[in-house]
């Protein structure tokens, strides 16, 4: 049961039925018969004081008061205060259509809204423009032009104002439109706030407040328009019942219904226009006191009454109306009349029900003197107290509830023609006057209406917290993304990089910079040019192809950011190889094709190749113009995997300073531009031979980092291999070690080393499978470690110490008895073209920021030695971007990755900084051949790193190295040459 919100008693014993009725109408309104009655109270007896009327109005209060606490919707008319009868009834209706009902705001539901009242008042109050006193002037057609131009001005909508309305209107519609876009009951509301939750989710509240003003001005535009001008106005409810309602249908030109279409605007508007004129000009007859037209006037503004009040309780809605609201609206009259028009009101409600056959909510209470009668027509004598067919009067409570029962029963026959003499409608209940008389009365309590589930549906506690909600839900969901993406957002999330560890990782597209703020330079003479500056000159590049521009995409894959700048260089090295030749493709040679290069990250050390790979692979699904990848360019455990993933999507792989062994052998998508790590073993092995030759039964030994976090493969390869060749050179196996890193990233060398050197005899040999970083403390430890320091020791190691740029500042003491030899992929002094270096030299000075100090080659003539280019990352990634692009063209036309990667087996491209690049040779899922390299050695002489080439060859040739010629012994630097 609900709470109880009122007890009390009316004092007179013949309240006590009409409340028992009143309730059971009202509680038991879904239960109940779909009918609802007009109930009439009266005395039976005639009182010259008019003490019995006046109690029979007291019960009607009574009611209303015990009624009103518990949120029904109703309504007390006193009568309409018109001069005559049509004119107070009239005014009734109104009262009822246009003013507040009470509980109007604290109801089950919103408050009754009555469009076709309002449409009916809007016509009303053109209707002077057809009236008496212009006929005589303007023809017919001339006086409906005029009313028709008249609610054209009123935009077919009742004007509340008088005298300056064009200026008493303006603020009011100004203030409805922004009520309509904030009220979240209704759907422009709703729409807005849902679209401001998202926007505050979304972008914060700078983008929401700019977004809201946006959205709120837009709506109220569309919100003024609408109610100045209605564009739709003959698809409107309202309109469609004014035109197609039989009620009208004598009054006009065409009567047909089907004369309204919501496909024929024009037809449409023609009925509406017509139907218009006519009930104007019944209003004007009413207005000039034609009775007939005065009983139309009322049955036309009492039907849109009633049509309204259905609409109102329409059971299919969207917004489950008739689900909300359980109790039906009560109108309640104290006391009508003939004079005040109440009767009227009465009669007219019975007739258009009957005339309607259709069911409406209204339930009335009405209260009539003992002297008035409900049909005028009927001579003036006093109503019987028991009629014919009807219980004895005397049993209120018997009689109330029986005279319901018996109304509901006869009601369809009481509708007959045949039976035009009576009211079917009304409910009449007469009371005795010892009934009135009687002052005892029982006591009486009213509960407070209850809301049903369906009212949680668009109200406005449930869209407040559905509002909280959903902010909510926006805010986690934006931080979520915030939190996953780069570009994270709760509407238009980039998805093509994600957040791993705190870094940027995948494909950056759209406002995506993964080197921005980035300030690390390069080395020797691109002194200046910071990662950021690349990036940047990488997206203009980009930008600058036209739409109409043929272009193809190539996705750079590498370590683009780490958690010190300092350990990006790797990225920067080969991004500005990538940005040098999508240079020389696009504007130094202008080439038909374009180059638009897309940045993918895998972060420090390729930790995240694998996400990395995933990112690439949907984005080249969604874009048809990425034709391969570029870089890869180093080993890790996943990068099998990732490569993989790429060959799913149909990619080609161009490797740059890759030399995993396994990628050619086990993936057909895989071309790699570096020797892999058997290559360089085999290659040191013309010196390591040499090495053993002098010194009969010397060991060599084999010390490598152990993988951990760092996920790194190329150590683990790099163990394989120079075991495997310090053997074929002569030297006797010492049992290898390995060493960890330190959870600051440091080499844990002391060890290892120390058994190295603690062995005997101490190995002359030594293959170093570790990282370019760790070098500067292996040498450390050879030249402290006893058993090493003084010794004469050969280090060997891969082509890792390339990276190294030792002549920058970098810190590496070689002891004065160590050698160290390693290997290099990019033997840049064999190619020897002078030209590309100092094009490249002078592209990237163009970066520099206005009023820059530019750093020259160290050496013109051999300007490979730079430090700019001496790493040969920089080269290596040219040559990789050259040959994918060579590839992805047929011509001037560009082609698919798919055409791409078939195109790769079969053009070289000639004239690259590391020689002639090709794979024609090479068969899928076998070793590819042609790689360039060298071998250095690397001495420290006069408190100086120097390096020296000993041999090596070009990119594209395929002789072997070798020992040179003569006794034994005859170089004691080890040298070698081509064959």
């Amino acid at each position: 049961m609900g709470r109880r919100v009122w007890t009390g008693s009316a004092g007179v014993e013949a309240a006590d039925a009409v409340f028992a009725l009143m309730r059971r109408l009202i509680d038991g309104f879904r239960a109940n018969p779909p009918v609802t009655p007009l109930v009439v109270l009266q005395a039976t007896e005639e009182d010259e004081t008019g003490a019995l009327d006046r109690r029979v109005a007291q019960v009607v209060e009574f009611v209303r008061q015990s009624q009103q606490p518990r949120g029904l919707i109703a309504k007390r008319l006193d009568g309409g205060g018109g001069p005559n009868p049509y004119s107070s009834a009239v005014d009734m209706v109104r009262q009822l259509c246009e003013h507040s009902w009470d509980n109007a705001r604290q109801s089950q539901y919103k408050p009754f809204t009555f469009p076709r009242s309002r449409l009916l008042r809007a016509i009303e109050q053109a209707a002077p423009e057809v009236g008496a006193e212009v006929t005589t002037v303007w023809t017919a057609a001339e006086r409906r032009e005029r009313l028709l131009r008249r609610l054209a001005e009123l935009r077919w909508r009742p004007d509340g104002g008088s005298g300056d309305q064009e200026g008493r209107r303006r603020v009011p519609a100004l203030a409805e439109a922004v009520g309509a876009v904030v009220n979240p009951s209704g759907f422009a509301g709703a729409t807005f706030i849902a679209c401001l939750s998202v926007l505050l989710g979304a972008g914060g509240w700078r983008t929401a407040l700019w977004g809201g003003a946006l959205a709120l001005t837009v709506f109220c535009l569309l919100h003024l328009l609408a109610r100045s001008a209605p564009p739709l106005l003959w698809l409107r409810r309202a309109t469609r019942w004014f035109a197609t309602t039989t009620f009208l249908a004598p009054l006009s030109d065409r009567p047909a219904a089907a004369d309204w279409s919501r496909w024929r605007p024009t037809k449409s508007w023609e009925t509406i226009r017509g139907r218009a004129f006519a009930v104007a000009q019944q209003v004007v007859a009413a207005q000039a006191g034609d009775s007939t037209a005065r009983q139309f006037h009322l049955e036309l503004r009492v039907l849109a009454l009633l049509e309204d009040l259905r609409e109102n309780f329409r059971p299919r809605a969207l917004d489950l109306r008739r689900r909300k609201r359980t109790v039906p609206p009560v109108v309640y009259l104290p006391r009508v009349t003939e004079e005040d028009g109440g009767l009227l009101l009465l009669r007219t409600i019975s007739d258009v029900r009957s005339r309607r056959s259709e069911v409406d909510p209204l339930l009335v209470l009405a209260a009539v003197p003992a002297a008035e009668r409900l049909r005028p027509q009927v001579p003036a004598a006093p109503v019987p107290a028991t009629a014919p067919g009807l219980p004895d009067a005397d049993d209120e409570a018997f009689g109330a509830d029986t005279r319901y029962q018996r109304w509901v029963t006869n009601l369809s026959a009481g509708q007959s023609p045949g039976r035009a003499a009576t009211l079917p409608w009304i409910l009449y209940i007469p009371i005795p006057g010892d009934a009135l008389r009687h002052r005892h009365s029982a006591q009486h309590s009213t509960d407070r209406i209850r809301r049903t589930p369906a009212w949680l549906l668009w109200s406005r506690p449930c869209l407040a917290v559905v509002l909280a909600l959903g902010l909510a839900a926006g805010f986690l969901g934006n931080h979520y993304l915030a939190g996953r993406y780069c570009e994270g957002r709760l509407l238009g999330s980039n998805t093509d990089s994600g957040l791993y560890d705190g870094q940027c990782v995948g494909v950056a597209t759209g406002n995506v910079r993964l080197a921005q703020g980035n300030a690390l330079s390069l080395s020797g003479a691109g002194k200046g040019v910071t990662f950021d500056a690349v990036e940047r000159a990488i997206r203009a590049e980009n930008a600058a192809i036209g739409p109409r521009d043929a272009y193809v995409t190539i996705v750079y894959a590498g370590p683009v950011t780490a958690a010190r700048q300092a350990d990006t260089r790797k990225g920067l090295e080969e991004i500005t190889g990538v940005y040098l030749f999508q240079h020389y493709a696009n504007v130094s040679t202008d080439q038909p094709t374009k180059i638009k290069v897309l940045l993918a990250n895998a972060d420090e050390n390729m930790l995240h190749v694998v996400p990395m790979a995933r990112h690439i692979a949907n984005l080249a699904r969604r874009d048809r113009s990425v034709v391969g990848v570029v870089g890869v360019g180093r080993d890790t455990t996943e990068t099998e995997q990732a490569v993989r993933i790429l060959k799913g999507a149909g990619l080609p792989v161009v490797g740059t300073t890759n030399s995993g062994s396994h990628l050619a052998r086990r993936l057909s998508n895989w071309f790699g531009l570096a020797a892999t790590d058997e290559e360089e073993a085999n290659a040191l092995l013309v010196v390591a031979r040499q090495l053993a030759a002098r010194e009969k039964g010397a060991q060599g030994a084999v010390l490598s980092r152990s993988v951990g976090s760092e996920k790194d493969f190329y150590t683990t390869e790099q163990a394989r291999v120079g075991k495997r060749m310090l053997a074929e050179a002569g030297f006797a196996p010492a049992p290898s070690r390995t060493y960890r890193l330190s959870a600051e990233g440091e080499p844990e060398l002391t060890t290892p080393i120390g058994d190295i050197c603690g062995s005997r005899p101490v190995p002359k040999a030594l293959y170093f499978a570790g990282r370019v970083e760790d070098v500067p403390n292996l040498m450390s430890q050879l030249g402290s470690t006893p058993g090493c320091s003084g010794r004469g020791i050969t280090v060997f190691t891969g082509d890792d110490l390339t990276k190294s740029n030792y002549e920058e500042g970098e810190v590496l003491r070689i002891p004065d008895e160590v050698t160290l030899y390693h290997f290099a992929l990019a033997p840049m002094d064999l190619a020897a073209r002078t030209g590309f270096y100092i094009d490249a030299h002078r592209v990237l000075m163009r970066l520099l920021p206005a009023g820059a100090r530019r750093t020259a080659l160290a050496d013109p003539a051999r300007p490979w030695t730079d430090a700019l280019f001496s790493s040969g990352q920089t080269v290596l990634s040219y040559s990789a971007t050259a040959v994918l692009y060579r590839a992805a063209r047929n011509g001037d036309v560009p082609q698919t990755a798919a055409e791409t990667w078939a195109d790769l087996r079969w053009h070289p491209v000639p004239n690259l900084p590391i020689g002639t690049v090709g794979f024609a040779g090479s068969r899928p899922y076998a070793d590819q051949r042609g790689h360039a390299h060298a071998i250095v050695r690397v001495s420290y002489d006069g408190g100086e790193v120097r390096s020296v080439n000993v041999c090596g060859r070009p990119a594209g040739s395929e002789a072997p190295l070798v020992a040179p010629p003569g006794p034994k012994g005859a170089d004691p630097h080890t040298i070698c040459r081509l064959r």
